[in-house]
């Protein structure tokens, strides 16, 4: 975690987003049960398997599975310097469907 922190301050991340992008390695690191740093070997599945885990049994948010994921890249990436892979198939959250509530021409009238 230190390096990534590291890392994340020579790339002058706001602190915010360093918060939050080591409490999601961390939950990945305890999501997989991971001792050392050999158990993050075979990136993608583990990573496609922590963000399936969320979308498919709680209610989350696509924009927080997002920020895992974009967590979890950065690890790799940049903190790493490992490709976890080309392509990450997790099965991906809803996105909410926000729709305007307006009032009818004849409402609009009455008012």
């Amino acid at each position: 975690m230190d390096e990534v922190r590291d890392v994340m301050r020579l790339r002058h991340y706001s602190i915010h987003t360093e918060r939050s992008y080591c409490a999601w390695i961390r939950k990945f690191v305890h999501f997989h049960n991971m001792k050392s740093r050999d158990d993050l070997a075979d990136g993608e599945k583990k990573i496609e398997s922590f963000l399936t885990h969320p979308a498919v049994h709680g209610d989350v948010a696509a924009s927080t599975q997002n920020q895992a994921m974009n967590a979890l890249i950065f690890l790799y990436r940049k903190a790493l310097k490992q490709n976890p892979g080309e392509e990450i198939n997790a099965v991906r959250a809803n996105k909410k469907l926000n729709i305007p509530v307006v009032m009818t021409m004849e409402e609009t009238a009455r008012v």
